[in-house]
C-alpha cells in the first residue's frame, strides 16, 4: 500500500482564496478591511521568517498587516503597554505575539493581556475554556488546520479511534478537544506513554505533535490509517516530521508530508480566524 498524500499547500490555497473572497465582501459591507497585528520581539531568525510569511499572506488576502518589531531588550511592561493599545485599536481585529519571546519577558503575562476576542492564535485561557466547553471562540490554528485536512479524507469522523501524540497547550490538548467535538474516541499520548507503539497501532487517525524527529515508526501505523504529522524538526538531513515518513507512507492510507503538509494550513487558518474576528466586531 502507498498512502495518498494530503496536500496541505493545495488545501491551504483553497482556504486562503475563500478568505480573500470573504475579505472583499466584508470591505464592501463594513467599509474597512480586517487588520492583523503581529508583534515580533528580537531577531530570532525563524520567528522573523514566520512574521514575513504571515505579513505577505495577510496582504495577499486583502487584509491590513500591522507589524510591530521591537528590540530584544524590550521589557515586559513595554510589551504589555503595546498589547493594551492594540486591544483598544478598532482597526485591529487580531493580535499575534510571535513566540518565543526573549528572556526575561514574562510570556504568560503578555499572552494573558491579549483581548480574548482578538486572540486569533487561540492561546488565551478564555479561548481554551471556550473550546473545552463547546462555546464559540478562537481555536489554535495548527489543530484547526489538522481537522480541515482530516476532513478531506474522512468527511465524517464520527466514531473513529484517534490518538494524539503530544500534550502541548498549542497543539496536543486543543487537537484532542476538536476530535472529541467531532465524536471521535480520543487517546492523548506522549513520549513517556507506556507501550506507545501499541497505542498508535490501535488508531484510525494518528496526530503526531511531540517534537521528536521520526518518533513514530512505520510499523506503529495500522494499515490504512490516516496520519497527520505536525512536527517540523531541523536536522542535518533537513526538515523532518515526527513520523518516519518513508516507512509510514507505505502502510498508511493517507499521510501529510513535511514540509508541505500542516505548515501552510496554520497560516491559512490564522487568516480565517482574523476574518471571523472582523465579522464579529463589525
Amino acid at each position: 500500500m502507498t498512502a495518498t498524500i494530503i496536500d496541505g499547500k493545495a488545501i491551504a490555497a483553497d482556504l486562503r482564496a475563500r478568505v480573500a473572497e470573504g475579505v472583499a465582501a466584508f470591505r464592501q459591507s463594513a467599509g474597512r478591511v480586517p487588520g492583523l497585528a503581529v508583534v515580533l520581539v528580537g531577531e530570532d531568525p525563524a520567528s522573523a521568517v514566520y512574521v514575513r510569511s504571515k505579513g505577505r499572506a495577510t496582504r495577499e488576502a486583502g487584509m491590513e498587516s500591522i507589524e510591530h518589531r521591537l528590540p530584544a531588550d524590550t521589557d515586559t511592561e513595554t510589551l504589555l503597554a503595546l498589547v493594551r493599545s492594540l486591544n483598544a485599536d478598532p482597526a485591529v481585529d487580531g493580535i499575534l505575539v510571535q513566540l518565543p519571546l526573549p528572556k526575561p519577558v514574562d510570556t504568560q503575562a503578555v499572552l494573558l493581556a491579549i483581548d480574548p476576542d482578538k486572540d486569533v492564535d487561540g492561546f488565551h485561557p478564555v479561548n481554551a475554556g471556550r473550546l473545552a466547553t463547546g462555546m464559540p471562540g478562537f481555536v489554535p490554528c495548527t489543530p484547526l488546520g489538522c481537522v480541515m485536512m482530516l476532513k478531506t479524507v474522512h468527511p465524517d469522523l464520527t466514531g473513529m479511534d484517534a490518538v494524539v501524540v503530544g500534550r502541548s497547550n498549542i497543539v496536543g490538548k486543543p487537537m484532542a478537544q476538536l476530535l472529541i467535538a467531532e465524536s471521535c474516541t480520543v487517546t492523548v499520548a506522549h513520549s513517556r506513554t507506556r507501550d506507545l507503539p501499541a497505542k498508535v497501532r490501535a488508531a484510525d487517525v494518528v496526530i503526531a505533535a511531540v517534537g521528536i524527529p521520526a518518533l513514530v515508526k512505520g510499523d506503529w501505523i495500522r494499515p490504512g490509517a490516516t496520519v497527520i504529522d505536525v512536527g517540523i524538526n531541523r536536522t542535518e538531513a533537513g526538515l523532518v516530521g515526527d513520523v518516519d515518513y518513508a516507512a509510514a507512507s507505505q502502510v498508511a492510507g493517507a499521510i501529510t508530508p513535511v514540509p508541505g503538509g500542516v505548515g501552510p494550513m496554520t497560516i491559512a487558518c490564522l487568516l480565517s480566524n482574523t476574518l471571523d474576528s472582523a465579522r464579529r466586531r463589525g
